[in-house]
């Protein structure tokens, strides 16, 4: 895996969320991926955990857009700073941000992602 393919993963793993496609998403992460999310006591390993995770965030959207803003790579890793749109199932829009640090393998899958954003403030806009 060299740098250079670290913004197509990026990409799909955004792309997913944006298409609320969980296996999508959870194909970006190797079979034993970790992702150190904010609000969650432990992290999330493996592909059923993960899973999980994003079909109970994405439950909460009818729709929602990420986008990439910037993306810092150094080595196998990227820090990329994105934002994220969407409209609540109740119709409330929401719009937040953060950064996500992404490890990549050598198989191009992502082995470790740690999310630094505020998801109770992303829940306070979409209960209003």
């Amino acid at each position: 895996m060299t740098s250079e393919n670290i913004p197509a993963v990026v990409a799909r793993y955004f792309s997913a969320i944006g298409e609320k496609d969980p296996d999508a998403w959870v194909a970006c992460f190797a079979e034993q991926g970790t992702s150190y999310e904010p609000g969650s006591p432990t992290p999330l390993q493996g592909h059923t955990a993960l899973r999980q995770f994003l079909v109970n965030v994405l439950g909460a959207f009818q729709k929602i857009e990420m986008t990439a803003d910037h993306i810092f790579l150094s080595g196998n890793r990227a820090a990329v700073k994105f934002t994220g749109r969407g409209t609540g199932k109740n119709g409330r829009q929401v719009i937040f941000e953060g950064i996500d640090v992404f490890e990549i393998n050598q198989e191009g899958k992502i082995q470790t992602m740690w999310g630094y954003w505020d998801p109770a403030a992303m829940m306070a806009q979409l209960q209003g």
